[in-house]
């Protein structure tokens, strides 16, 4: 190992040491994970100062950084499905008669897909307005390694699949291999299945009293034991994002971001006008958005930084419960489904921008309705089963492209601007999952209105 190496090294070992102070203060999670966004950024920034984004020595460097937050995005990827599993099972578990649960999930998936098809028209819109287009958009070596790869782990397994046959991969066949994530759309298999065997446990309540309440028991300790191991890996978060932020800005190349920049801008103005459709539709259905965007804040924050959907479910369904007044069964539900399917950030807005930027290189008119019909029809079916982890976007986007007709090469062309937009994506995902629950729950009449109406905020649990 070379001097600049181990000195790099070891800064960023007495970062994660200064970081880990925080765990003494009474911080909550949000906070912490702030503290290390902001510690990445800083650390980032100096090392893109001193060394330039090629530098081997940097790169080097980053490959040790990539043990903390590489493998701190594996750890997520390790509690999806059980933290899903146990959720959906739960939270089905605890519905006292399985009829709630068809209203549940309709209205939940309902309020999903609508926004997400929203999201689409807001894509189409943003793009057209700053004139968006793939042209000029040059491949450079990380672009073309980036390429091979989504076309080897990717394309195979998803853009040979017709709708009907998508829907159909939907249906769980070999629960086990799914809880392997085996095949792309592996996670709505899960909650199908966890689905059946809450309905089923429901129904063993009900013919022999004695045993479901065994099997109620265990599916409430099984929920408990999971919830413990999802709170452990959380509070690695602060340390993952610190590791995560200085490769993205240390790694990043400042021209390639300007010159990608109305990219960015346009993401940004489609979020901001997403979370101004979740508030009108909160209002629609007798929620104060103000007061709703301000009791999820910190959700919204974790979600930013961490870039995960699925990490955030432990919170979601918290700020659900505990801020908002909705019953834990459909907190469970929105927060497990909004982080599979409709997500409005990475499997709307997205997938819909590149779609409306590669059309005219094709020889398609963005503009026709019965193109951007068909997009939105598309867009909206194909958001289920998109993973709630940092990378699901472009899963997303290469469902769409190829059922588009379009090339999916635009896919690697942004991987400079992409963890940039992808926090702002995961954090609209999170708020359109908490809208669909908050409007399910009062859709229903089951909010209760003390908690959504109390000021006094219910501080989400300090996990110090």
């Amino acid at each position: 190992m070379n001097l600049p190496l181990v000195l790099n090294v070891l800064v960023f070992t007495a970062l994660l040491l200064l970081l880990a102070q925080t765990r003494h203060k009474q911080w909550s999670l949000a906070k912490k994970v702030l503290a290390g966004l902001i510690l990445g950024v800083v650390f980032g920034s100096l090392l893109q100062l001193i060394y330039g984004a090629e530098n081997p020595v940097l790169k080097e460097s980053i490959g040790w950084f990539n043990i903390v937050g590489n493998g701190y995005v594996q750890l997520l990827q390790m509690i999806i499905m059980p933290l899903i599993f146990a959720s959906i099972l739960s939270s089905v578990a605890k519905l006292h008669n399985a009829s709630s649960l068809g209203t549940i999930s309709l209205l939940t998936l309902g309020t999903l897909l609508f926004t997400t098809f929203i999201a689409v028209l807001v894509g189409v819109l943003v793009t057209n307005l700053f004139g968006l287009t793939a042209d000029g958009l040059v491949q450079g070596s990380q672009e073309t390694a980036r390429l091979s790869a989504i076309n080897n782990n990717y394309v195979d397994k998803v853009a040979n699949l017709n709708i009907p046959q998508l829907i159909l991969s939907f249906v769980p066949k070999n629960p086990f291999a799914d809880l392997t994530g085996a095949k792309p759309t592996s996670i709505i298999s899960v909650v199908i299945f966890a689905t059946f065997l809450g309905i089923a446990a429901l129904q063993l309540l009900k013919d022999d009293q004695p045993k479901g309440e065994r099997v109620l028991a265990a599916i409430d300790t099984l929920q408990a034991w999971v919830m413990k191991l999802v709170r452990l890996v959380m509070k690695l978060t602060p340390y993952g994002v610190m590791a995560l932020m200085t490769k993205v800005v240390a790694s990043s190349n400042i021209h390639e971001i300007a010159k990608l920049g109305s990219f960015v801008v346009a993401s940004y103005l489609g979020l901001a006008l997403m979370f101004v459709v979740h508030g009108l539709l909160l209002s629609v259905s007798g929620v104060n958005p103000l007061k709703f965007f301000r009791k999820i804040w910190p959700v919204l924050t974790f979600a930013f930084t961490s870039r995960s959907s699925a990490a955030t479910i432990p919170l979601n369904i918290e700020a659900q419960t505990r801020r908002l007044g909705v019953p834990e069964s459909i907190a469970s539900f929105s927060a497990s489904f909004g982080a599979t399917i409709g997500q409005n950030g990475c499997a709307g807005l997205y997938p819909a921008m590149l779609a409306v930027m590669l059309a005219p290189t094709v020889g398609i008119n963005p503009l026709d309705p019965v193109w951007i019909a068909t997009l939105a029809g598309i867009v909206t079916i194909s958001s289920a089963g998109v993973a709630g982890v940092g990378g699901g976007a472009t899963f997303a986007a290469l469902i769409v492209l190829p059922a588009m007709g379009l090339p999916v090469t635009l896919v690697a062309l942004l991987i400079s601007v992409e963890p940039l937009i992808d926090m702002g994506r995961t954090a609209l995902n999170v708020s359109g999952s908490m809208t669909a629950g908050t409007i399910t729950s009062q859709l229903m009449r089951q909010t209760d209105k003390q908690i959504m109406n109390s000021d006094q905020e219910h501080q989400l649990t300090h996990h110090s």
